[in-house]
């Protein structure tokens, strides 16, 4: 009993991250941002297409389903089949594979990055503070939003590793590599863009690298 229901909360944190904070609101106003843009369902989409209080709420929905996902842990469907610590990790990744691939729109969603947060701040919110650091310092370098994505996404391993303690070192790891090669995945495209010199510039993000260009230090 105690496998099913795990396996149960895995399935209703899936169900969870299917719900699309840009498809639910873009429900208000007509549109389906998948159409526009870049097609994906997520924050930076959003805000390319429809602005700034429409990309928010999109965000903010996205972290709460990840969080919400995680605190399935403590749900009790009966004795765990692993520990409350291994059973968030695994609602919380579950919940951003819903977003990725959300069953309620066709499997055509986001790229997990901010379901993914979620679920973090809940399991270990003091290892959301280096990859923000990550994010933060590459988009003001070079602009490129998924770019900055997969750097933070990287450099989440060593955060968890930073915190963890004890029993906890397994499974944090473990759930940050796994992380890690998903947001390489869902930004496949955006680093080939990048390579290419086609991928969409942030350019008042780019505080750092104009004043590289203008020192002429590139």
């Amino acid at each position: 009993m105690s496998l099913l229901a795990f396996l149960l909360k895995l399935v209703i944190a899936y169900l969870i991250g299917s719900v699309s904070g840009a498809l639910v609101l873009g429900r208000f106003r007509g549109v389906d941002i998948r159409d526009l843009g870049s097609g994906s369902a997520g924050g930076t989409n959003a805000l390319r297409t429809q602005g700034r209080a429409f990309a928010a709420g999109v965000v903010a929905i996205d972290i709460g389903k990840g969080a919400l996902a995680a605190l399935l842990a403590d749900v009790p469907f009966g004795a765990g089949a692993a520990s409350p610590l291994a059973q968030a990790l695994a609602c919380g990744f579950a919940c951003a594979l819903g977003h990725i691939w959300p069953v309620w729109y066709g499997f055509r969603g986001g790229k997990g990055a901010a379901t993914l947060v979620g679920a973090l701040l809940v399991v270990a919110p003091g290892a959301v503070m280096l990859p923000l650091l990550v994010w933060l310092g590459t988009l003001a370098t070079t602009g490129y939003v998924g770019l900055s994505t997969v750097f933070a996404a990287l450099a989440l391993p060593i955060s968890l590793l930073m915190v963890a303690t004890g029993r906890t070192v397994g499974p944090l790891f473990l759930f940050g590599l796994a992380s890690a090669a998903l947001i390489a995945f869902t930004h496949r495209e955006n680093l080939k863009r990048v390579r290419a010199g086609t991928e969409h510039r942030f350019e008042a993000a780019r505080v750092i690298g104009r004043l590289i260009d203008r020192d002429g230090l590139e």
